[in-house]
């Protein structure tokens, strides 16, 4: 599966998209995408099969997204706190996401023509090397791409987020590179993973969970939060526009 879809709406679809594009649009979209175990139980699924599909929905989205002229798209792909899974998921997961990023690099020319930057966000050092090694070679390919972003947070929490960048200012106030005065919000938010993007405008968490399972808590402090009940492999273009809605319907009072 292609990290991003080809192909054009159908014509209801277009329709709506540009009935959409008519009001405020989110330039930036974050996805907790859950679900996928329990799509797999429903399904009677192996749970790999599940994060399959879960992944083929992301390229899915990522096809409505540019569609909707949604700039860039951050994705809650794998928590530190999944580690505490068992030994065969968490192998699962590790060698899913290295099949995809190799995925990714054979299909550069496609990335390139649509212009799609790739940065992973986390500790790295917490994954497999080769993983670490395959990432390194995808986010290097697409970094000069800069028409729409993809964010991976993978082996994220946003709490050891926030906890690394107060230690970079620490260390940087030891090393007197800076003073304990210049340590500010603005100076936190360049110290975090995600300082070269703006913050979400919209965060949709799926499954019907109604928490933010410590993703991006610094950066959505004033983003449109919506819950949607559907699981994440079953997730829809209309489920998408409901979302947008909910944003532009709130967009007075967010802004």
């Amino acid at each position: 599966m292609s990290w991003i879809r080809e192909g054009e709406l159908n014509l209801l679809e277009k329709i709506s998209a540009n009935v959409l594009k008519a009001g405020p649009m989110p330039k930036h979209v974050a996805f907790i995408m859950d679900g996928n175990r329990r799509f797999a139980r429903r399904n009677n699924m192996e749970r790999q099969e599940g994060h399959m599909q879960g992944f083929n929905k992301l390229a899915e989205t990522l096809r409505w997204c540019k569609h909707l002229n949604i700039q860039e798209v951050t994705v809650y792909a794998f928590s530190i706190e999944n580690f505490k899974r068992t030994k065969d998921e968490v192998d699962g997961l590790m060698e899913l996401a290295k099949q995809k990023f190799e995925r990714l690099l054979e299909e550069r020319d496609n990335l390139e023509k649509h212009g799609v930057c790739i940065r992973v966000l986390g500790d790295l050092n917490m994954l497999p090397l080769d993983l670490q090694k395959m990432i390194a070679k995808a986010v290097v390919t697409t970094r000069a791409h800069n028409k729409c972003f993809l964010n991976v947070c993978f082996a994220y929490t946003s709490r050891y987020e926030i906890t690394n960048a107060v230690r970079e200012m620490a260390w940087g106030v030891e090393q007197s590179l800076i003073k304990a005065s210049d340590v500010s919000e603005a100076l936190l938010s360049e110290c975090l993973y995600s300082n070269n993007s703006p913050n979400p405008d919209l965060l949709i968490r799926t499954s019907g969970e109604v928490r933010l399972s410590d993703f991006l808590l610094w950066q959505t402090s004033h983003s449109c939060l919506v819950f949607q009940s559907v699981l994440w492999p079953e997730y829809s273009f209309w489920n998408l526009c409901e979302a947008i809605l909910q944003y532009q319907l709130n967009y007075k009072s967010i802004q």
